[in-house]
């Protein structure tokens, strides 16, 4: 830690039961909510001022909605919870045998104690050891990530209207979506439909509906987890729509003028594209490291920790871990899973205020409530488990499409959000208008200028 750093010491006035919630997403907002009546104080520690409704960012990156419609101002959100404190900051550190979070805002160093802690820290964007990629075919895990695909994806078509040699309109024009799961699916579906609906006749030197839009993932079937006729269904639905769909094709080099893919039989060829989009895996927070060399608990190939029965590290009852940070069987990495888990750990914590043992924690139970994802408008998939049964019902088509608008504004936070994303699913979705469709310089250059700015001031540091 820099010596210079300010540090914040945050102590508690009262004697009550002090709880840390670290992060900000579903795991921990779920986490602060249900813990509004409890004798505690809860300070939410998070690395941004919003609460972010993941599930929908490729919708603002392909200018359906806006950013503020599913990034609401967490403070505003928990400003009614008297028991609940908000620090903005980038946990560094987690030490368990103090129990301490330290967190740094800039050059602001805050050290925040505990009695228990919830660590819904959430996950990375993987590139499965090949960072460098990412300066090429950014995720799609935070706003800046999805504002910057927006500029990427509208410049792309700028750069093309302005260009006269017809090789590098063709590259301008080829969009790649790697990784063919929920979010890849649904962004390949929204870029084409973007191409071939909103953007159509609005350029004089190009036609939008020639772009072209390729989905590849190295698995061999589009929505593995789906599987069978709904994978079938949003494969057909996609062709449809004009993607162009490569299963068993594995990136092995990327650039900035394209990739090159690797297919089943070994062979590898370039494909020349300028707009990448990479939505094919997601690794733990580096908490999680911070965790195993201080308890001994295990991580999976993904980083993500494999807690314990009720959710905690070894040795450690006091320390929760939900969300997509935690590795157990059967629990995807959902809102769902986020949500329940955090519900158990606050409860658990609650129960603990009673007197009630660790030992007495009942196992933590996941509810499969099933999982869902759009194809294009009018078009989605869906797969909800039988309860007591090893069978799933299965929709797919308008049905589909019409439960997944339903069950996302169920979780939008707030009405006015909800009112606003449902007239702007109207006009997107029965006419060819987006209402967010600016884009700037700055957001699709900003991150790798601050990159290269970080750089700078670390090798000056080191001189």
């Amino acid at each position: 830690m820099d010596s210079q750093s300010p540090i914040t010491h945050v102590h508690d006035a009262s004697s009550r039961h002090r709880v840390v919630v670290i992060g900000s997403g579903f795991g921990g907002l779920t986490a602060a909510r249900r813990l509004a009546k409890a004798d505690v104080d809860v300070t939410v520690i998070a690395r941004t001022t919003h609460h972010l409704f993941q599930p929908l960012l490729y919708q603002v990156a392909t200018g359906v909605i806006s950013e503020g419609q599913i990034a609401p101002p967490l403070r505003v959100i928990l400003r009614k919870q008297d028991n609940v404190r908000v620090v903005l900051g980038d946990v560094e550190q987690i030490d368990l045998e103090s129990r301490t979070v330290t967190s740094r805002l800039l050059e602001r160093v805050t050290v925040t104690g505990y009695d228990s802690i919830i660590i819904a820290a959430g996950a990375d964007q993987s590139y499965f050891g090949n960072d460098q990629f990412a300066e090429f075919a950014p995720g799609l895990k935070t706003i800046d990530d999805a504002l910057e695909l927006r500029g990427r994806i509208l410049g792309a078509f700028e750069q093309a209207e302005l260009s006269t040699d017809q090789v590098e309109r063709e590259r301008l024009l080829t969009f790649v979506v790697i990784g063919a799961g929920a979010t890849g699916v649904e962004m390949a579906g929204q870029i084409a439909e973007m191409a071939t609906k909103t953007l159509r006749d609005a350029f004089r030197n190009i036609d939008p509906t020639d772009a072209k839009v390729i989905l590849l993932d190295a698995a061999p079937v589009v929505l593995p987890p789906y599987g069978g006729k709904l994978s079938e269904r949003a494969t057909a639905r996609l062709a449809k729509n004009g993607v162009d769909i490569q299963m068993g094709a594995m990136v092995v080099d990327m650039d900035y003028h394209g990739l090159v893919v690797q297919d089943g039989d070994g062979t590898r060829r370039r494909i020349e594209s300028q707009c990448k989009v990479w939505s094919a895996g997601v690794a733990g927070s580096p908490l999680g490291r911070q965790l195993a060399e201080q308890s001994g608990v295990e991580l999976d190939r993904a980083g993500r920790v494999k807690v314990r029965a009720d959710l905690t590290v070894p040795d450690h009852p006091e320390v929760f871990v939900v969300g997509d940070m935690m590795a157990v069987d059967g629990v995807p990495g959902m809102a769902q899973g986020a949500i329940q888990g955090a519900k158990y750990a606050a409860s658990a914590i609650t129960a603990g205020l009673s007197g009630s043992g660790p030992e007495s924690r009942k196992p933590f139970s996941y509810w499969d409530k099933g999982s869902m994802a759009t194809i294009a408008r009018f078009s989605a998939v869906a797969k909800i488990p039988i309860p007591g049964t090893s069978r799933s019902i299965e929709m797919a088509g308008f049905i589909a499409w019409v439960g997944w608008l339903v069950l996302h504004l169920v979780y939008l936070v707030g009405f006015r959000n909800r009112f606003t994303t449902l007239v702007d699913w109207l006009f997107a979705f029965t006419t060819r208008s987006r209402t967010q469709l600016a884009i700037t310089e700055q957001q699709v250059f900003a991150r790798n200028a601050i990159d290269e700015l970080e750089e700078r001031t670390r090798m000056d540091e080191a001189a």
